[in-house]
């Protein structure tokens, strides 16, 4: 008989939510956009040289390779630097200059960068085609 008085008596339902599995989830959604907040800095900071030089003025849509101080290099696409080797370079130049013949090639040295790092991306364009090359610089404050 008591058997059958267990079987009876049954849970009241609770009428509540159950917020654990929800807070589970927001602390994984946390750590995540907490590890890839930092991997979203699309700019790079790029020290240009100090130049008395006039401006020869901006052509279309320019194509800007950045040369870094250890000798990275990066191509500007849409206004985003995007990170390449001398390889890929070289066959995104061709493309360019093969739609484009007058395309103009600006070349963004770090102020840091050798020469020499500077003058192997100028011979990489010229190796794509590309004969107009031009240096973009800072201007140079007054009195500095």
């Amino acid at each position: 008989m008591s058997v059958t008085l267990r079987r009876r008596k049954r849970r009241k339902l609770k009428n509540e939510i159950n917020v654990v599995p929800y807070i589970d989830v927001m602390l994984v959604l946390l750590i995540i956009f907490m590890v890839t907040t930092p991997l979203l800095n699309l700019g790079t900071d790029i020290n240009l040289p100090d130049s008395n030089a006039r401006s020869l003025g901006a052509p279309k849509d320019p194509v800007v390779v950045s040369v870094y101080p250890d000798g990275a290099l990066a191509l500007m696409v849409e206004q985003q630097n995007q990170s390449v080797t001398r390889e890929d370079l070289l066959a995104r130049l061709r493309a360019i200059h093969a739609n484009n013949p007058e395309a103009t090639i600006l070349v963004r040295g770090d102020g840091a960068a050798s020469y020499q790092l500077i003058m192997d991306a100028i011979s990489t364009i010229n190796e794509a085609g590309v004969t107009k090359v031009s240096l973009l610089s800072r201007p140079l404050e007054a009195g500095g």
